[in-house]
C-alpha cells in the first residue's frame, strides 16, 4: 500500500513528471585527435597559428551574442565573477521589463572549461592540439520559451563550443495546461492542485515522445554561428546526451495544516528507519559483496523545510515539503548504475539485452521509469508510518472523562505505569489472531495469580476496566462472543501513549540532563 492510499483523505493527489533536466551537446568526433588536425586543414590553418584563428571564431560568436540580444531588444550583461547567480539575474530582469515570452537577457561570465590548446611534444619536438583545462568566456542565453517556459542555454566560446541546454519539466506541464484551458495552482515550481489529473499527467508525459535532437539542433543554431561550418566539414553536429536529472512526484495535500499532520513522522522514519539496503531497493539495485561505493542518508534543515536525502554513490532519492506538497525526487547523475534493454551485437549478430544505460537523449524514457519506479517504492515504504502526531488530540481526549448509556467513565492517565501496562497487554500480538477476552488479560498482567476468590476480584476489576476502554472506542466486542479487538483509533491511541512513556520521554530527559 502507498502512503498515498494510506492518507488519501488529506490528499488531492500526486502528478509524477521531471523537474531540473540539463542536457549537453558534444562534438564526439573531436576528440579524435585526426578529427581536429582534419578540421584546421579545411580552414587552411597551422598549428601555430591556431590560437589566433580560435579567438577569431571567439569574436564572431560573442559579435553574434551581442547582436542576438540588440535584435531583440534585450539587456546583454558581463558578470564579473562566475559565482554571481545568473538564474536570479535573468529573474529580475524578466519581472522588471515585463517579459511574457522570448529572450529575456544574454548573460557573460569567464569559467572553467575543457578545451583545446597547442602545446608542445617534447619528446617529438612537435607542436600537438590536445585538451587541456582553462579558462573561457561562456555565453548564457535565458529565454522564456513558448513551450518550455523558463530555460537557459549555455555556450562555450572556445573549441570544442560545447553547450548547455536548461529546460524544467514544470515549467514544461505549466505551459501545457495553459493551452489546455486546465486550471492549476501552483507555488514556485510545484502545483498545489490541478483540475484535471489524469490529462494533467498524460501532458506531462508528451516529454517522453519529443524528437529532443532537432529541438536542441534548433536552439544551437540560433546561438552558435560556427556550428553551420561544423556541418559542412564533418557533415553532423552535436550528440545530445542527458547530463543531469531530476524526476519528481508531487504529492498534493488538501491543505498546508495536512501535510504537517504527518510530515514530522514521515521525516523521522525516513531518517531512523532506512538503511543502506533500503536506499539501494528504491533504487533498484541490489546490496551485495562486490559493490564498490557508499550509501549516506543525511537530513537537512533548510529556511523553506527539512529535506531528507538518500544518495548512492553519485545518484540519489530526496523527500522534501513545499507549502503543501511532499515531493519524493530521484536524481540521474550516472545512469550506469542501471539498467536498458537495447539492441546490443553479440557475436556478430544483432539482438537486444540489458545492458549498462547511456546518457544518450533516446534513453530518456528509461530515465522516468527507472525514476518513477524508485519514487514509488519510496511512497509504499512510507506507508508503514504511523502519523502519531494526529493522536495528540485523541490522547488529551483520552485523559478526559466519557459519558456512554448515561454512565460517566473517568479517563486514563497515558504515561502512568498501570495504565502503559494495561495497553501493552491490550496490544499483545496474539490479540490480533482471535481477539482477546478477560481470562487473557489477566494471565498478562497477574500471571502468578493463585486460584481462589482474589481470581473473582481480579477479574470483575478487568470487566470494569474492558468496559472503560469500549467507552472510550479503544476496543469493541467480536458479535457473538465473549471476546473482544483493538479498534483503529485504539492501535494509534495506545501505540502513541506507549512510545511517548518508552522513547520520547527518556530522550527529553537526556537532552536536558
Amino acid at each position: 500500500m502507498s502512503m498515498i492510499n494510506k492518507f488519501q483523505d488529506k490528499i488531492k493527489g500526486s502528478i509524477s513528471t521531471f523537474d531540473r533536466m540539463i542536457f549537453k551537446g558534444h562534438f564526439c568526433f573531436m576528440h579524435k585527435k585526426e578529427n581536429r588536425y582534419y578540421l584546421l586543414s579545411q580552414e587552411k590553418v597551422l598549428l601555430k597559428d591556431f590560437g589566433k584563428f580560435a579567438q577569431k571564431v571567439t569574436g564572431e560568436i560573442k559579435d553574434s551574442a551581442i547582436k542576438i540580444a540588440e535584435e531583440a531588444g534585450r539587456p546583454y550583461r558581463y558578470l564579473n565573477s562566475p559565482d554571481e547567480g545568473k538564474e536570479k539575474t535573468a529573474k529580475d530582469i524578466m519581472e522588471a521589463d515585463n517579459i511574457q515570452q522570448g529572450l529575456i537577457c544574454v548573460l557573460s561570465s569567464v569559467e572553467l572549461c575543457r578545451s583545446f590548446n597547442v602545446v608542445l611534444n617534447k619528446k617529438r619536438n612537435e607542436l600537438e592540439l590536445n585538451f587541456m583545462d582553462r579558462k573561457c568566456m561562456y555565453f548564457y542565453f535565458y529565454y522564456l520559451d513558448e513551450e518550455f517556459g523558463f530555460m537557459h542555454i549555455r555556450l562555450q566560446t572556445w573549441f570544442p563550443f560545447e553547450i548547455q541546454v536548461y529546460i524544467n519539466g514544470r515549467e514544461y506541464l505549466s505551459r501545457q495546461l495553459d493551452a489546455a484551458g486546465i486550471a492549476y495552482e501552483r507555488y514556485e515550481n510545484s502545483f498545489l492542485s490541478i483540475s484535471e489529473l489524469e490529462k494533467a499527467q498524460e501532458l506531462a508525459n508528451r516529454l517522453l515522445t519529443k524528437k529532443w535532437d532537432r529541438t536542441f539542433d534548433n536552439f544551437a543554431h540560433k546561438v552558435n554561428p560556427y556550428l553551420s561550418r561544423i556541418n559542412a566539414i564533418f557533415g553532423k553536429g552535436y550528440f545530445w546526451v542527458l547530463d543531469q536529472c531530476e524526476y519528481a512526484t508531487d504529492v498534493m495535500f488538501k491543505s498546508r495544516e495536512d501535510l504537517l499532520s504527518i510530515y514530522p513522522d514521515l521525516v523521522e522514519h525516513a531518517s531512523l528507519s532506512f538503511n543502506s539496503k533500503d536506499v539501494m531497493t528504491f533504487l533498484g539495485r541490489k546490496l551485495h559483496n562486490n559493490f564498490l561505493g557508499e550509501v549516506v542518508s543525511d537530513k537537512k534543515c533548510r529556511p523553506q523545510g527539512v529535506r531528507v536525502k538518500h544518495r548512492m554513490k553519485e545518484n540519489s532519492i530526496k523527500m522534501y515539503d513545499k507549502w503543501s506538497v511532499l515531493r519524493v525526487e530521484t536524481t540521474i547523475n550516472n545512469p550506469r548504475e542501471f539498467k536498458i534493454y537495447k539492441e546490443v551485437v553479440r557475436k556478430g549478430e544483432l539482438c537486444k539485452a540489458w545492458i549498462p544505460m547511456g546518457k544518450s537523449v533516446s534513453n530518456l524514457y528509461r530515465y522516468a521509469q527507472v525514476s518513477h519506479e524508485s519514487n514509488n517504492r519510496y511512497l509504499n515504504a512510507l506507508s508503514a508510518v504511523e502519523a502519531l502526531s494526529e493522536t495528540i488530540a485523541e490522547l488529551e481526549e483520552l485523559c478526559e472523562p466519557v459519558q456512554k448509556n448515561k454512565k460517566r467513565y473517568s479517563g486514563f492517565n497515558p504515561v502512568s505505569k498501570a495504565s502503559c501496562d494495561i495497553f501493552l497487554a491490550i496490544l499483545n500480538g496474539g490479540n490480533y489472531i482471535n481477539g482477546f477476552s478477560n481470562k487473557d488479560i489477566r494471565q498478562i498482567l497477574y500471571p502468578n495469580l493463585p486460584a481462589n476468590a482474589e481470581v473473582k476480584r481480579i477479574s470483575g476489576r478487568i470487566t470494569r476496566l474492558l468496559i472503560k476502554l469500549r467507552a472510550h472506542k479503544l476496543i469493541v466486542k467480536i458479535s457473538h462472543s465473549f471476546r473482544y479487538t483493538v479498534t483503529k483509533k485504539g492501535v494509534r491511541v495506545l501505540s502513541a501513549a506507549l512510545k511517548l512513556k518508552r522513547k520520547d520521554f527518556p530522550q527529553l530527559l537526556l537532552s536536558a540532563a
